[in-house]
């Protein structure tokens, strides 16, 4: 059998015995399975690094790792010469990094590259560089420098032997002053000098130059320069001269930042300014910096390439210097290739594509080896074709992209695959079953490379194509209009170059399945169920299942009012409580092994309307309003009416109103509210009413308030009288505050005495009470009254006439024939001669705060006094009162109540029932000093609460108890102080007994024994008697 590996994987080198394993492994793969392993990629490469001269405990780490499978080994060249780790202990592989220690700059120092490799290929990394930054600086004494007052100096820093980016600043006399940059000194990072445009007396000084290396951090400083002044007089003014400036062409790299410096000597100082060639203004990238002297362009891009002009002017005249800025670029990648898995024999075409300034060039590496074009191999301007590819070719392949400002790589995998037919993973179905009448479609695709050639049998037979069987050049048959003969065994026989194979499934024809029920189109009202139907007849070799779709949605068993009810052969939907959100398309979907059927309804629902939208008051009166509305969703049943309610702040709720037209119909959208109330702020709202009733409210309109009116409702229940002398008292019925009409509200009172014909009238705002005084006013005079209403808008009606008496003056007289009794320990009685009359009590001589006061009204003579103390007493005095106040108080007469009655309740009570005859006995009641005598017993039976008495002189009674059922009884005693404490409340309960057909009774003294004689069995139905 042929595997899928290349022939060239035996020429690699591999020295451990673990890797001529994975070789052999791979060598035992399935074509199949080629996607499970693959050669190295990339995810890490190495990059330039520059490290300090002098730190030989330091390490350097250049890093590679790349991911594939198997794992991929390393390998690293310096300078084009592969690297020997075996002997060398500077030097050692950490995963595919490599770390140098004992850094030496002479041996270390170069180019390196990464090469990760595999059973299945290998690929080098990109070029990095490691370099060594140091810094040297020769320093000797050094002239002074003596220049006029106003003339331009360098000052020179001198060339330090260094790697790595150098930074410069000077020293002016002493560290830590370092010279201050402005429009008149400058310090060039790219010469190191120190520039004064003009020089000033507070130059003089001694100055050095500090070189700092970026990488190292070390620092050097030159000798220091003594700078003094002449002494033959200042320099006059001279026009610019430019000391610093950029050369006439200048590299530049894309996004890197590229620095301009300008500086000028003159006298005055010049000023600089900078300017493209071109014209064109500098974008917003662009920065000045050091009052103008550089020039920064970050990210620089080809359109930042051209010419650049720096000029320095001051009033003596002025000098420019041109600079022109080139693009470059490293390559980048704008089309690369894929990994390919190709079959032996088939043709390959890769192409690569880069940019770069100057246009870069490629080449090809297979495995790291440069390629060569030649006979089945072509390479041209970044395209690489190999046809026919063999075996040989497999392996890791790298697009090389290269110009004089860098290199790149792109690497790509080809496996090239030869097997013989393989039907593993696309055998035919073991059984395929199709309706009688349909069209079949068997796939013949085995994995095989180069594709195989397939031919069919049915049985023993072959195939050849005829009018319903067709042989398709993808080796797949396609029978159509198949009938129950055509079913059977079919055979997939699929050869090449290396082999043959084949796949055998069997058709089953089966009868048309039908929807002998479907859902038919229905109406229905919310909140009912319904079933949709939807049953089957199909072939019993078919597999059936059902499942609904509402509005193109599949529906699930989320849905709490869906369920799917029926049998094997049924799939009816049934439906809860439906909604209106339930209204739509319901499609049945059955399917089968073969196909799939569907049957749809429609089904729709019928609610209450949705509510109205819009409500607004178009116009509005004292009693008023015209609204419309826009009408809501009808929900299966037109709007036949629609309602209108109202809301105001002396409501609770919503209300009915009255309307015109007084029923409004469903396609009316306007009606005029009537009957309100003028002044008050109404809320609108409508419903709408359809066949299956009243649906929502529509949300409420804006509050609106009617128009103000003269009052139309006139205060009720007008009355008075009382009050104090000389007045006249008169109250009614306030207006309620939505009846008021208006601002401004109060009433008109209108009184006149009975025998006279002018009225009289006064204005108030106050509700409810008015009084009017007059020292002409007669004690208890008739008056006619009647009160109206009136607001800012004018005045309202008047209520009827009523009669209202004046005040009454105080009594003046003395009641007569006061007298007192005695009737308990709690209460007496007091008569009178003449009413009403308060009656006022205190104990003994006591002061008037133990004072109580009882008034007594018309028609009443005599009135009792509860509440009091026993043995105590009191005394009484009576006055007369009216609605003026009271009168002068009678004399004082005295009353002593009755001893308070006995404490103690009877004892030792005794009792037994025979048949309906209670007997109870009971010890007398002995009283204290202080108590009443006993006159009496009274005994209370309370039979489900109703209540009977019996009074006797004696300590026993004898009661008949008509009704078979439970009495509490309590005894206490009787006195002139009134009852006692009575006893603690006894339960007798009547017991019915049936023995020998006949009713008798066996009635104990107590509960207690009736219980311990059940249990002691002595009282059976046959011994009754002996109970007695």
């Amino acid at each position: 059998m042929f595997k899928c590996i290349s022939h060239n994987l035996f020429k690699l080198h591999f020295p451990c015995k673990k890797e001529k394993q994975w070789l052999y492994y791979l060598l035992s793969l399935e074509c199949l399975d080629y996607k499970a392993f693959h050669g190295p990629k990339w995810r890490m490469e190495p990059s330039d690094l520059m490290v300090p001269v002098g730190l030989p405990e330091e390490e350097a780490t250049l890093t590679c790792d790349a991911k594939g499978l198997p794992a991929p080994q390393y390998r690293w060249s310096l300078n084009g010469t592969l690297i020997d780790l075996r002997p060398d202990r500077r030097r050692r592989l950490s995963g595919g990094n490599l770390v140098i220690r004992s850094l030496d700059r002479a041996q270390d120092a170069g180019i390196y590259q990464c090469t990760a490799f595999g059973p299945l290929g290998a690929i080098v990394s990109r070029r990095a560089s490691l370099q060594f930054a140091y810094l040297n600086f020769r320093t000797q004494a050094r002239s002074a420098v003596s220049v006029r007052e106003g003339q331009g100096v360098v000052l020179l820093c001198g060339t330090p032997t260094a790697a790595g980016d150098l930074s410069f600043a000077w020293v002016f006399n002493e560290y830590p002053y370092f010279v201050q940059q402005d429009s008149r000194r400058f310090v060039s990072q790219e010469t190191g000098n120190l520039y004064i445009a003009k020089v000033e007396p507070s130059d003089v000084g001694n100055y050095t130059c500090v070189v700092v290396n970026r990488i190292t951090k070390g620092k050097a400083l030159s000798s220091p320069t003594p700078l003094v002044l002449r002494t033959d007089g200042a320099m006059g003014e001279y026009e610019p001269k430019i000391e610093v400036h950029f050369p006439d062409t200048v590299p530049a790299a894309k996004g890197s930042v590229v620095t301009l410096e300008c500086f000028a000597l003159g006298n005055p100082v010049p000023e600089i300014t900078w300017r493209r060639a071109n014209g064109v203004p500098f974008p917003s990238k662009v920065k000045m910096k050091n009052s103008n002297v550089v020039l920064e362009i970050p990210s620089f891009q080809q359109e930042d390439a051209g010419g650049y002009e720096c000029v320095a002017e001051n009033k003596m005249g002025k000098n420019t210097v041109r600079g022109r800025l080139s693009f470059h670029a490293k390559p980048q990648w704008v089309q690369t290739m894929r990994d390919s898995a190709l079959s032996i024999e088939e043709r390959l075409f890769w192409e690569c594509k880069a940019n770069g300034k100057p246009k870069p060039s490629y080449s090809w590496l297979k495995n790291g080896e440069q390629l060569v074009a030649e006979g089945r191999m072509q390479i041209e301007n970044g395209a690489l074709t190999i046809a026919p590819v063999n075996l040989s070719d497999a392996g890791m392949y790298q697009c090389v992209a290269e110009n004089k400002h860098g290199i790149i790589y792109f690497s790509a995998e080809l496996v090239v695959l030869a097997s013989p037919p393989d039907f593993s993973r696309s055998s035919l179905r073991p059984m395929l079953k199709a309706k009688a009448g349909s069209a079949v479609s068997m796939v013949c695709r085995p994995l095989a490379y180069p594709a195989a050639v397939s031919s069919w049998r049915k049985g023993n037979e072959p195939l050849q194509s005829t009018e319903r069987i067709s042989l398709l050049p993808d080796g797949t048959l396609r029978l159509i209009n198949v009938t129950k003969a055509d079913g059977g065994s079919y055979t997939c026989l699929a050869r090449n170059r290396f082999g043959t194979a084949s796949t055998t499934g069997r058709l089953l024809v089966t009868d048309p399945t039908r929807i002998t029920q479907g859902p038919v189109d229905m109406e229905i009202i919310v909140g009912e169920s319904i079933v949709l139907p939807c049953q089957i007849a199909c072939d019993p070799a078919l597999d059936a299942s059902f499942s609904w779709a509402f509005n193109g949605q599949l529906l699930t068993k989320l849905e709490p009012h869906y369920e799917h009810v029926g049998g094997v052969r049924s799939g009816d939907l049934m439906i809860r409580n439906i909604q209106l959100r339930h209204a739509g398309k319901y499609v049945c979907v059955v399917d089968t092994d073969v196909e799939s059927l569907s049957a749809a309804a429609i089904l729709i629902v019928k609610g209450p309307p949705g509510p109205p939208d819009g409500v607004t008051v178009e116009e509005i009166t004292d009693s008023t309003a015209q609204l419309s509305w826009r009408p809501g969703q009808d929900n299966g049943s037109p709007t036949v009416s629609y309602i209108i309610q109202t809301k105001t702040p002396f409501t609770v709720g919503w209300q009915a109103v009255n309307t015109v037209p007084e029923v409004i119909d469903g396609n009316t959208l306007t009606a005029t509210v009537v009957d309100l109330n003028a002044w008050v702020e109404y809320e609108f709202r409508v419903l709408a009413r359809n066949s299956v009733g009243v649906g929502e409210p529509s949300p409420a309109s804006l509050k609106s308030r009617t128009e103000d009116a003269v009052p139309d409702t006139a205060p009720a229940n007008v009355g008075g009288g009382g009050g104090s002398k000389s007045e006249l008292v008169i109250t009614w019925e306030p207006v309620p505050e939505e009846l008021q009409n208006g601002d401004g509200f109060g009433y008109i009172i209108a009184l006149r005495a009975v025998s006279e014909l002018s009225w009289t009238h006064a204005v108030t705002s106050a509700p409810g009470r008015y009084v009017y005084r007059n020292d002409s006013i007669a004690p208890f005079s008739p008056f006619h009254v009647k009160v109206g209403a009136y607001n800012a808008k004018g005045q309202g009606p008047f209520s009827t006439v009523a009669t209202v008496f004046s005040a009454e003056e105080e009594p003046s007289g003395v009641p007569g024939g006061l007298w007192a009794r005695s009737i308990s320990a709690l209460e007496f009685e007091v008569g009178f001669e003449t009413l009403p009359w308060p009656v006022a009590y205190w104990e003994d001589d006591t002061k008037p705060e133990t004072m109580g006061k009882v008034r007594v009204s018309a028609g009443q003579y005599t009135v009792n006094i509860s509440g009091l103390k026993g043995n105590t007493q009191y005394s009484l005095t009576v006055s007369a009162f009216n609605t003026a106040g009271t009168g002068p108080r009678t004399p004082t007469i005295n009353v002593t109540t009755k001893k308070s009655p006995p404490g103690q309740s009877p004892l030792n009570v005794e009792w037994n029932l025979i048949g309906s005859k209670l007997t109870m006995h009971w010890d007398p009641v002995v009283t204290m000093e202080m108590e009443s005598e006993v006159t009496g017993y009274q005994v209370s039976l309370n039979r489900h609460s109703e209540f009977n008495t019996v009074t006797t002189n004696l300590t026993s009674v004898e009661i008949v108890l008509p009704a078979a059922d439970d009495y509490i009884i309590q005894i206490c005693a009787l006195s002139e102080g009134g009852k006692g404490t009575p006893t603690e409340p006894l339960n007798i309960h009547k017991l019915r007994l049936t023995a020998f057909g006949a009713n008798r009774y066996c009635i104990l003294f107590s509960m207690a024994k009736i219980l311990w004689l059940l249990n002691s069995h002595s009282c059976r139905s046959g011994q009754v008697d002996s109970c007695l």
